[in-house]
């Protein structure tokens, strides 16, 4: 894994390679085909939800009022659509241990 504390693509790719035994092209292949499945679905409005990590939900937020912190001038804050990580309880009891 990166020094930096930070998981990347080719962490991941790394880890099916060493575990499934395919070569770092079709592991790399593999970690790609997952991502842009799930990228694909959440752009068709879907969730995706992986069992015992968690849920990746979209939202969609209603116009609102806002202020800018630093005039105070209050300015319309257009609606749109968020996506929101809900972890799953196994994955929060496996953070929670540390």
């Amino acid at each position: 894994m990166s020094s930096a504390g930070t998981l990347t693509r080719a962490d991941l790719a790394e880890t099916v390679n060493r575990k499934l035994g395919l070569s770092r092209a079709e592991s790399l292949a593999m970690v790609e085909s997952i991502l842009a499945r799930m990228s694909g679905a959440l752009a068709r409005g879907e969730n995706v939800k992986i069992s015992g990590f968690g849920s990746f939900v979209l939202r969609d937020k209603n116009e609102r009022m806002g202020r800018n912190p630093k005039t105070g001038v209050e300015v319309p804050i257009t609606s749109r659509r968020v996506l929101t990580f809900r972890a799953s309880q196994l994955l929060k009891s496996r953070i929670a241990k540390g």
